[in-house]
């Protein structure tokens, strides 16, 4: 009896479990368990590779996001210079700081994943947000909406929620399809980010083909269809949300360590106070500044602050690529606004391809080809020479870009000074003239019947304006005219014959080439009666006779032989032909034959002749040193950050275009100078930076997040020993 009592006591303890206290070795830098710790599961493979399938929707996910943005802003200063009407400076400010901005919110994504919510699920709340600011941006672009500050601030609030939606992703994306590599798939996690970046510029090579396409050759309420421009940017962000929610059941899922940030924050600054309240020579000196926080915090998480920090230093020369190259893809439409290639002609927002399209050619060059031929040669090519080397290429880029714009100003106007003016005569006479100007030295020779002026000639002024006495001798004749000329402009003398009599006219011209690439073009009647002129079926201009002379109108560069002359003996046919890009022009009205307008058209300012070959080679350096600085850049900052930091320290180097974007607004708007000098002042920059950058890299030495950490831990073993800490256990008795 008294055993099966026992029995039975003992089978009543053997089925109640209870907490008892025993004694356990272990190591003093380790922490005590803090409960079980999720189990990742993996993830099926591509193809019986070591590719996990979930990548396959980050990919995918990337690309339409990247459409989505690149589509955008691909015809974002051409929609402000033209709906907007806003001047170049204030267009490309507002561009540069959309850009910034973009690149200054990934801190907020990379805390809200890292700290919060994890990357899954703020990837998807902040793409909710990302829709959301495009839809609103394609309704402020309708032109039946309201008046212009309705337009503009419904962009406005659209494009903050863009740089919200994109920024706040953009650090999570990366790091979590990094995540989704077990660690010792290494390479091929390596190779994931050069799959990831080709998505990129998949997705922006086709987006900044198509949306211009959809910009320009549509129309919708009667002009160019921003609102499909920026319409179909968001329908493929919806579908980029849709793509990464489809893939949920395959991601490894990294939840939220905590607070992180303010973690790190606080261990910096204790740190710092720590040091400072502990100056005396008699306290020991320590390794390293944040080693005075260890009185508080674990030596783990000073491990990785140490990793953290010192790659955030390495880091600061790095805004310069930056406000290089985003400087060189937006000049670059800017510069050669529309271009003939063969029969057909890009528009000034289409040129912005060519980046993307090289970065998909040489994606595979470089990590099949230049990549290993490098290493057979027995150089050990770092990811800090890699970097190092893209910066040498995009400064080589911007030097080139330096000549091409000093190319295009061979055929501006000449730079107008205090007390000069410039002025060239048009004999519309049947004869030649001969004309003298006042105390001027000019036009030596007569000036023959329609003579298309070579250049403009140079008057010499007495102050900011003067009366000058024009002499125009003609068939044995003299006659004289004074006209007041002022200062820095540029005239046109009109001759021609009225009434019997010569006669003559002193007309304003440009000072300078249309703007965006637009053509410039005037008329002056030469009739006995006033004409209406059509030249594009929407613009209308009223001439009227004995050689008045019109306004410039602006038009896109184009064939206009489909205009229409109104006059009071009917309707005619008007041909001016190709109007070239950046061209000014003066079309003179002579007379009416077999049912057509018969003109005279001449040169004012020269069309720009700059091919577009010559933009090739900037473009082919600028691609080959985005893809060495960038990919490099962001599979460098992932290996290099400990696994509770991976989202804040790609955030960290997403910041660096950030910085490089403000840059590139404080230089501009700090010493106002000619683009070419501009170039050549951020292509010096560059360099210097650049053998800073390769300083600090050559006394940057690699860790490996987890081989800092077992350091660590046998550096506190060595240190301080093992000693007994009581640890509670379940136990079963």
């Amino acid at each position: 009896m008294v055993g099966d009592k026992a029995r039975g006591e003992m089978n009543a303890f053997q089925r109640n479990e209870s907490k008892e206290t025993l004694f356990t070795f272990i190591s003093a830098g380790d922490d005590p368990p803090k409960g079980d710790f999720p189990v990742q599961k993996k993830s099926p493979k591509l193809c019986g590779s070591n590719y996990p399938l979930s990548i396959a929707f980050i990919v995918v996910n990337e690309f339409c996001e990247r459409f989505s943005y690149y589509g955008m802003r691909a015809v974002l200063t051409l929609y402000f210079l033209s709906f907007f009407h806003w001047d170049e400076n204030l267009s490309t400010a507002v561009y540069h700081a959309f850009s910034a901005l973009c690149y200054f919110t990934p801190v907020i994504g990379a805390i809200m994943a890292d700290s919060w919510l994890g990357k899954y699920k703020t990837i998807i709340y902040l793409s909710i947000v990302y829709v959301v600011g495009h839809l609103i941006k394609s309704v402020g672009a309708i032109p039946s909406l309201g008046n212009q500050a309705v337009h503009v601030i419904l962009s406005m609030v659209g494009l903050f929620l863009i740089a919200l939606g994109t920024g706040g992703i953009k650090p999570c994306v990366s790091a979590f399809g990094g995540d989704q590599f077990e660690e010792e798939h290494t390479s091929e996690r390596n190779k994931f980010f050069s799959i990831f970046y080709l998505s990129i510029n998949a997705g922006s090579l086709i987006s900044t083909f198509v949306t211009p396409v959809l910009r320009g050759d549509v129309k919708c309420f009667g002009e160019d269809c921003y609102a499909l421009a920026f319409g179909v940017p968001a329908a493929l962000m919806v579908l980029a949300l849709v793509v990464f929610i489809a893939g949920s059941g395959l991601y490894r899922k990294t939840p939220p360590q905590g607070n992180v940030l303010l973690e790190v924050c606080k261990c910096v600054g204790f740190a710092i106070k720590n040091r400072l309240k502990n100056r005396s020579r008699q306290i020991p000196k320590r390794d390293h500044w944040l080693d005075w926080a260890s009185e508080k915090y674990s030596k783990q998480l000073i491990g990785e602050v140490k990793m953290v920090t010192r790659v955030l230093f390495l880091f600061i020369p790095l805004p310069m690529f930056w406000a290089l190259f985003d400087q060189q893809v937006q000049y670059s439409a800017l510069q050669v606004c529309l271009l003939a290639w063969g029969i057909y002609v890009l528009q000034p927002d289409q040129m912005q391809f060519l980046n993307p399209l090289l970065i998909l050619v040489f994606i595979p060059i470089f990590d099949l080809g230049l990549y290993p031929l490098i290493n057979m040669c027995k150089f050990n090519f770092t990811p800090i020479r890699k970097m190092a080397t893209g910066m040498i290429l995009a400064g080589m880029a911007f030097g080139l870009a330096a000549v091409v714009e000093v190319k295009i100003n061979e055929s501006d106007m000449p730079q107008l000074v205090p007390e000069e003016s410039l002025i060239r005569v048009l004999n519309l006479a049947k004869n030649p003239v001969q004309v003298t100007i006042q105390d001027q030295d000019l036009f030596q020779q007569p000036v023959e019947a329609f003579q298309n002026p070579v250049e403009y000639s140079k008057l010499i002024l007495n102050g900011e304006e003067q009366s000058l006495r024009f002499t125009l001798q003609h068939q044995g004749l003299s006659l004289d005219f004074n006209y007041t000329v002022k200062e820095k402009s540029v005239y046109s003398l009109i001759v021609f014959e009225a009434e019997g009599s010569l006669s003559s006219r002193l007309i304003t011209d440009l000072e300078a080439k249309p703007e965006n690439g637009l053509a410039a073009v005037r008329f002056i009647n030469g009739l006995s009666e006033d004409v209406n002129l059509t030249i594009d079926n929407e613009r209308f201009i009223a001439v009227q006779k004995n050689y008045s002379a019109s306004e410039y109108s602006l038009l896109e560069r184009d064939k206009y032989n489909n205009g229409k002359c109104i006059t009071e003996m009917g309707e005619f046919t008007l041909e001016l032909g190709l109007l070239d890009f950046g061209a000014s022009y003066t079309i003179v009205i002579t007379n009416v034959s077999g049912g057509a307008v018969k003109t005279w058209k001449s040169e004012d300012i020269k069309a720009n002749n700059v091919h577009m070959a010559w933009q090739l080679p900037q473009y082919l350096l600028i691609s080959a040193g985005e893809v060495m600085f960038s990919i490099t850049g962001l599979a460098f900052s992932y290996s290099q950050s400990p696994a509770s930091m991976k989202s804040v320290l790609q955030a960290g180097w997403l910041l660096t275009v950030a910085v490089g974007n403000t840059l590139v607004l404080v230089v501009a708007q700090a010493a106002p100078m000619a683009q070419w000098a501009e170039f050549v002042l951020f292509t010096v920059l560059l360099f210097a930076v650049c053998i800073i950058f390769s300083i600090m890299g050559y006394f940057y030495v690699s860790v490996d997040p987890e081989d800092l950490e077992e350091k660590e831990e046998k550096r506190e073993t060595s240190s301080r020993g093992n000693m007994i800490s009581l640890v509670t256990k379940k136990t079963k008795l």
